[in-house]
């Protein structure tokens, strides 16, 4: 299929309802407001193909760039790929989701998003988290920086209550994900996340709710998934 093809049945599949929604949890314009299944669907057609889906990134359009992260083939992502995507992400659905899934399944996301972080752009830095999220999530543990992970502990429990609300989500997301797929570093995410306490992010009046890192973590750990990988982040 070629972009143009795929656009003409995005623009089919568009929801004006689904749009309002959407635009409430930071999706921005331009985009159709195609339901996940859908694009899930079109996914299952084409399954990978990495130059249409660097095609359908370059359209700045939010469906196609979703789109785009469920289609590429992560592995053949470059450094300047990834760099050019998380720069356009300016919609919250693809610099939480698509950028950070794309970068940690393939070969250079521990490094950008370390890069990420320290971004002055609240998108960026929000990538960043969650592509280290990503990471502990897909990596083996032996494969993973662990003191570097203790540092980014560090660095949250000083700066987490200063900082932008994206970033302040990253940064709880990221406590969850070393708690629950980090076994030796469990019990220090648990600890880290009843001294910060309660973190206050402004949900734009949406009915989203910021979980609870230590409670999380305990849930995961009394249902025996502690420790257990990912195949794939993707969905």
């Amino acid at each position: 299929m070629s972009t143009k093809e795929i656009m003409a049945e995005l623009k089919s599949l568009g929801s004006d309802s689904l749009k309002k929604i959407l635009l409430k949890h930071g999706v921005k314009e331009p985009f159709f407001a195609v339901k996940i299944e859908h694009l899930k669907v079109i996914e299952k057609r084409i399954k990978k193909d990495y130059a249409l889906a660097l095609a359908l990134y370059d359209t700045k359009n939010a469906d196609a760039m979703y789109l785009a992260g469920l289609i590429t083939d992560d592995e053949k992502m470059t450094k300047n790929d990834l760099t050019s995507w998380v720069k356009l992400a300016v919609s919250d659905n693809i610099s939480g989701y698509t950028v950070p899934w794309v970068a940690a399944g393939g070969k250079f996301g521990f490094e950008l998003a370390l890069d990420w972080i320290d971004d002055k752009q609240e998108h960026i830095v929000a990538a960043g988290w969650a592509t280290l999220s990503g990471l502990m999530a897909l990596k083996p543990d032996n494969e993973l920086p662990i003191p570097t992970i203790k540092k980014l502990l560090s660095r949250i429990e000083k700066n987490i209550h200063t900082s932008k609300n994206r970033e302040k989500s990253g940064m709880n997301n990221f406590i969850i994900s070393v708690g629950s797929y980090v076994k030796d570093l469990s019990k220090e995410a648990i600890t880290l996340a009843n001294k910060i306490g309660p973190i206050t992010i402004d949900t734009n009046g949406t009915a989203c709710k910021v979980p609870n890192a230590a409670d999380y973590i305990k849930k995961v750990i009394d249902r025996g998934n502690l420790g257990k990988k990912k195949k794939t982040i993707k969905c």
